[in-house]
């Protein structure tokens, strides 16, 4: 008698299997489906890709035994790959139905030392597949350039990190070689702008302005109001003290120091920066009485 294996493969089977369907009389198959998007059901969905993972895991194992030859090792690597796409197309049938995203919380693929299985776009090898000809020079080299391109990165960063002074251009104002020459330059473009001034505007500067030279300016003049309103310490017989004179030499050092970090270099002069003098209330209530009075003598004076 024939099995039931065989009698499922026979052609009349098939015919009537075939027959019942256009009918609609055949039951749930228990075939998966080729096309993942051709399933609507979100749990068949997930029952497919649990089988999936059961047979990766299958062929997984099965694929470390040494009694296997190249030929059969090469041809387990590719079904696994081949279930690997055809899980990732049912983990996106899952998301487009409203499904769980498997994708997200899937954590890199890794042997059974921990490391993360080797491969180039998409194609993963397992166990004996890594040692089959030609995949071990693969990995070798793709190692030796990660390796390569490790070591230039680390070369990189030790020949910037002591970089001295003279890579920033500090040392180049030293010999006055640079300040001569952008003195020079400075000059020439200035004459050239008082000729352009000239002849623009029909004008006659003599004598000619001098280049306007930067001067180091403080805003800050609270110190300098402190020091004039802080009386020197003296003794009872008028003479100042030793300790309080030295004292105060170096809160001046200091305070000297601290305006000058408030400071900065500028063309223009402190009066030109500082910001306006606004009128009090008081003085601006008089400013507007004396205003009306004008424009009332003015009106009913005459």
């Amino acid at each position: 008698m024939a099995r039931n294996e065989e009698k499922a493969q026979s052609m009349l089977f098939r015919f009537r299997e075939s027959q019942a369907a256009e009918l609609g009389l055949s039951g749930r198959t228990d075939r998966r489906p080729r096309v993942a998007s051709s399933c609507k059901d979100l749990r068949q969905c997930e029952r497919w890709r649990g089988e999936i993972l059961r047979e990766i895991s299958r062929k997984v194992s099965k694929i470390q035994d040494f009694g296997l030859t190249d030929y059969e090792v090469r041809d387990l690597n590719d079904e696994i790959n081949k279930l690997l796409r055809e899980k990732h197309h049912w983990e996106n049938q899952i998301i487009a139905l409203g499904g769980a995203n498997y994708k997200r919380a899937a954590a890199k693929m890794t042997d059974a030392e921990g490391r993360e299985i080797p491969g180039a776009r998409g194609y993963k090898y397992f166990g004996r597949a890594k040692e089959l000809p030609g995949v071990r020079e693969l990995f070798e080299s793709a190692a030796a350039e990660t390796k390569e391109l490790e070591s230039f990165k680390t070369q990189k960063v030790d020949m910037f990190a002591k970089a001295g002074p003279g890579y920033y251009g500090d040392d180049e104002e030293a010999d006055g070689e640079l300040l001569k020459a952008e003195g020079e330059a400075e000059a020439e473009g200035w004459e050239e702008a008082l000729e352009a001034l000239r002849d623009e505007h029909d004008l006659t500067l003599e004598p000619p302005p001098p280049i306007p030279e930067a001067h180091f300016i403080s805003l800050d003049d609270s110190s300098t109001a402190a020091d004039a309103e802080a009386p020197e310490p003296t003794e009872a017989g008028g003479k100042r003290k030793a300790g309080a004179t030295k004292a105060g030499a170096k809160k001046a050092k200091v305070e000297g120091k601290q305006t000058s970090k408030n400071g900065f270099m500028s063309v223009l002069r402190e009066e030109d920066l500082r910001p306006p003098t606004l009128l009090t209330t008081e003085e601006m209530d008089k400013y507007i009485v004396a205003q009306q009075k004008a424009a009332l003598l003015a009106e009913y004076g005459a």
